[in-house]
């Protein structure tokens, strides 16, 4: 159940970025409900051998390209779901940023 809510509000807060971050575009609150639950398994299943491949560059940068492949992340999700879009990089990067922040706001009120 707890899963269940977590998903329900990261859709939530995609939805909200996405109005008011420029250049990300999600085309109805089920597109965003199949982002969260994409980002999860990303998160859940491609991060972690990232980061173990990416290990000594994220040890040289001290944790700061931890913040490119949440970047990466988000444009993999663009390529795995139809009405997602953010169209650079950047954007993807800001975009995790601020979606890191709010989910850490959220969750963190929660307990």
């Amino acid at each position: 159940m707890n899963v269940l809510v977590r998903i329900l509000i990261t859709a939530i807060l995609v939805l909200i970025i996405a109005r008011f971050l420029p250049g990300v575009t999600v085309d109805s609150f089920s597109t965003s409900i199949l982002v969260a639950i994409v980002l999860a398994l990303l998160n859940l299943i491609v991060k972690p051998v990232l980061v173990i491949l990416t290990l000594p560059v994220t040890i040289l940068t001290l944790g700061l390209f931890l913040l490119i492949i949440n970047g990466l992340m988000i444009v993999l999700c663009t390529k795995i779901v139809e009405g997602f879009a953010v169209h650079s990089f950047f954007t993807a990067f800001l975009f995790s940023i601020i979606l890191s922040i709010s989910q850490s706001l959220v969750f963190s009120s929660s307990k």
